[in-house]
């Protein structure tokens, strides 16, 4: 008789980093994410649209949706992926977005997976591996509704599209070279 494991079920967590244009181009060459959406979460506006998230009013923050399968990419390095990609110590505000949209945050999807985080977030506290104190929200996700269809894998679609070449495409490249082993060979 023999024993087998039975494979983990995949895992969902939601991130904000900024514009979700960068976020979307860095997870979805990841081998392991099964599935990446760009969305709104924890605001207070039901189903908003883009026009509304750009104005700030509706407490939104502009957010990348990624399914995993945490048998080939963990939580863990998801993590690591995120705060390589972002900088956690700047409040509403990645380079020259500004606003609550543009928030860093981390929203969770189950109580173990928010306690994960936390001690996540702590060891980098501890660790001072950034200058300045970081400002990630970290709270269970809520009242989330994807991007229209026109945000999804945005930067593939437009590579050559002025935001697209200045500032998403250093960021892809930094992750390519930092990250190689995490790439699927396609990518």
């Amino acid at each position: 008789m023999s024993t087998f494991t039975l494979p983990s079920l995949p895992q969902r967590i939601t991130l904000a980093g900024g514009c979700f244009w960068c976020l979307d181009a860095a997870y979805r060459p990841l081998r392991g994410v099964l599935r990446v959406e760009c969305g709104y979460s924890n605001g207070t506006t039901l189903r908003p649209s883009y026009r509304e998230i750009c104005t700030g009013q509706t407490g939104h923050a502009e957010v990348v949706r990624i399914d995993f399968d945490p048998d080939v990419i963990s939580l863990e390095t998801i993590l690591d992926v995120f705060f390589a990609m972002h900088d956690p110590t700047t409040l509403n505000r990645q380079g020259n977005d500004v606003g609550t949209q543009y928030r860093s945050g981390i929203y969770t999807h189950d109580e173990a997976q928010l306690t994960a985080v936390r001690a996540y977030v702590q060891r980098l506290r501890d660790q001072a591996l950034f200058a300045d104190p970081i400002v990630t929200e970290i709270a269970p996700e809520s009242n989330y509704s994807p991007a229209e269809a026109e945000h999804q894998d945005y930067f593939a679609h437009h590579p050559y599209q002025g935001y697209c070449a200045a500032v998403i495409a250093p960021k892809v490249d930094k992750l390519r070279r930092k990250y190689a082993t995490l790439l699927r060979s396609q990518a």
